[in-house]
Order: C-alpha cells, then sequence, then structure tokens
C-alpha cells in the first residue's frame, strides 16, 4: 500500500470513531395516549386563555380593574391546569357575537381577582 493509502484510511478510522463517540445514546419509552392527549389539551387550553385575555375588550376591563396587560398573562401562565381547563371551558360558552353576559362578566372579574391575588 502506498503512504497516501494509509493516511487516508488513519484519518478515515479516526473520524469514524469519533463521529461514535460523540453520539447520544438514544432514549424511548412507552408513552400512555391519553397522558399524551392530556399534555396537548392542556397547552390547548392555556393558549385559548392567553388569547382571551390578549383580545382589547378583556384589556379594556383588566385595566378598568388595576390590572396590567403584561401581569395578566404572567399570571394566566402561572394558572394551574385545572383552573385553565375551567376557564377554557366558560371561554368556549361564551356567545360569539360580541356582547358579554353576567356570567362572562364574571369571568372575568375571576381572572382579575386571581391576577390580583397573586401579586
Amino acid at each position: 500500500m502506498t503512504r497516501n493509502t494509509k493516511l487516508s484510511q488513519t484519518i478515515i478510522v479516526t473520524a469514524t470513531a469519533a463521529m461514535l463517540m460523540l453520539a447520544p445514546a438514544a432514549r424511548a419509552e412507552i408513552v400512555q395516549t391519553q397522558e399524551l392527549a392530556t399534555q396537548n389539551q392542556a397547552e390547548q387550553d392555556r393558549a385559548k386563555v392567553q388569547s382571551f385575555v390578549e383580545r382589547a375588550t378583556v384589556k379594556e376591563k383588566l385595566e378598568a380593574m388595576g390590572v396590567a396587560g403584561l401581569l395578566a398573562k404572567d399570571r394566566v401562565a402561572a394558572l394551574s391546569e385545572q383552573e385553565v381547563h375551567a376557564l377554557a371551558e366558560r371561554i368556549d360558552a361564551m356567545p360569539a357575537g360580541g356582547s358579554l353576559s353576567q356570567m362572562d362578566l364574571v369571568i372575568i372579574l375571576l381572572v382579575g381577582i386571581l391576577v390580583a391575588i397573586a401579586i
């Protein structure tokens, strides 16, 4: 063999060994479908409540109660999964026409109170 062939083989073997040592170990676990669905639902609920708090009319109501918009977002992020799910269900039950009922105002007040208590 020529000197160049031996040098190339040495470089290839060294590079291959280096790549094998740097490769992360693969890890797999069995994941329950229900667990995955619950996580996905919680993320969807949190996104729904966040978008609700970002609406202009809701921001106005919260600011009228003395709660800043950024603070409301932080407080929604700090809510437990059960609280977020309950609020998301209430948001789904709200009328789409834009008029708020007394129950809707109570929900907004509850969010405002949760934010105010957390301060």
